[in-house]
């Protein structure tokens, strides 16, 4: 990487905290670590002990050679459990033998570990939800327990960062308020992810790539293909809990000889493999895939969830809603009768809109910002920024 952050990180013993080496979380721990590493920032990482598949232990892997502080796995279950007050335990022993300065946790369990763990005097604990516990419903039993523990935990927090405008706004709505300290920060891409992918010689006319799971929208994406016969076909790369259950859903539909399966792999081995990217997500935050798609001039097909009209900019009307078969199927169609100019043009724009936004150099310098005014503020003699109020005023 050519990018570089402020030469003031340097010397902090940063240690980043989450649960799966997995999506699109994973993808921005292993950029900031890279970057923050070449600062002169001592990084380390926590996570959990299996990695899911071969390609994310792979990426761990290679991660560990940025991190001076070393790669440490605990047990760590998806859901919240007994096993989690040993292994916060765990967490806050490693962060403070380490002499962790700053914490910064990601996605939920991330987020709790890392507010919640010892981890030293006057370490600096962030956090970054990624979506995570903000999926789960004000209204709901677990979505109670998660949103109350949220707020209880804001008194332990130094500053929360958000990924994207739909971040702050859906923690605000579901957690019931916002958090004393915060900014939003964007994703952000490296400049060689913006050379354009071509479809191989023998692509699918459609490619989703992702986590096999039923909040990814898999189930409607069978069902619009079924909606339309013809030759079409459809490349499904990742894997998941909810895999088997979409095979036999394809099965039923009737679908097996137009689908073609395969684990996962990188995104833009995975882009060829197709002429037009289905993300038919009935929630997201900000989706690394949809970047990526994005820069690498991928023609697209999204709905309308989480952050992704920020990624379409003025392209956001071309989104369609969540759940929607009907709807889905139609935008299916018109992208096999579309002219490949119009279709080249389309992916054109929206590639020169993220250029324009989401930038690695931004992403990284604005997290890096938020540390330090939080480090700032807690040592001088004015008082932090009163709720409400963003803690630096970042937009990524």
């Amino acid at each position: 990487m050519t990018e570089r952050l402020p030469a003031s990180l340097k010397g902090l013993k940063i240690v980043h905290c989450f649960r799966a080496p997995m999506g699109g979380l994973f993808r921005h721990v292993r950029d900031l670590v890279e970057m923050q590493a070449e600062a002169g920032a001592m990084v380390g990482v926590i996570c959990a002990r299996e990695a899911g598949d071969a390609l994310s232990e792979d990426r761990l892997l290679a991660l560990e050679h940025h991190c001076a502080l070393g790669l440490h796995r605990v047990r760590m279950g998806r859901l919240p459990g007994l096993g989690d007050i040993g292994a916060i335990q765990q967490a806050g022993a490693i962060a403070g033998e380490l002499g962790a300065d700053i914490l910064h946790g990601h996605g939920a369990k991330g987020g709790l570990y890392t507010r919640l763990a010892a981890g030293g005097r006057g370490v600096f604990r962030f956090y970054t939800p990624h979506g995570g516990a903000l999926h789960y419903s004000r209204m709901s039993p677990s979505g109670l327990v998660f949103h109350a523990v949220e707020r209880a935990l804001w008194a332990r927090t130094d500053g929360v960062i958000f990924e994207s405008e739909y971040g702050l706004e859906t923690y605000r709505s579901q957690v019931g308020g916002t958090p004393p300290r915060h900014a939003v920060v964007h994703n952000g891409l490296r400049e060689d992810e913006f050379v354009p992918v071509a479809p191989r010689a023998d692509a699918a006319d459609f490619v989703y790539l992702g986590e096999m799971r039923v909040l990814k929208g898999i189930a409607t994406l069978l069902e619009a293909m079924s909606q339309f016969g013809g030759q079409s076909r459809l490349a499904l790369v990742g894997a998941g809990p909810d895999k088997a259950f979409f095979e036999s859903k394809a099965k039923e539909l009737g679908l097996e000889a137009r689908l073609s399966w395969y684990a996962p792999m990188p995104a833009r081995e995975a882009f060829a493999l197709g002429r037009c990217l289905v993300m038919p997500s009935y929630k997201e935050s900000l989706p690394y895939v949809a970047l990526e798609a994005a820069a690498a001039r991928v023609p697209m097909i999204a709905t309308r969830v989480g952050g992704m009209a920020e990624i379409f900019g003025a392209e956001a009307a071309r989104l369609v809603p969540a759940g929607d078969v009907a709807a889905l199927s139609a935008a299916m169609k018109k992208n096999l009768s579309c002219r490949q100019d119009e279709a080249a043009a389309e992916a054109a724009r929206l590639q020169e809109h993220v250029r324009a936004t989401f930038s690695l150099k931004a992403m990284a310098e604005g997290v890096a910002q938020v540390y330090l005014a939080a480090m700032e503020a807690r040592h001088a003699t004015k008082p932090v920024p009163a709720p409400g109020r963003a803690l630096t005023g970042v937009k990524g």
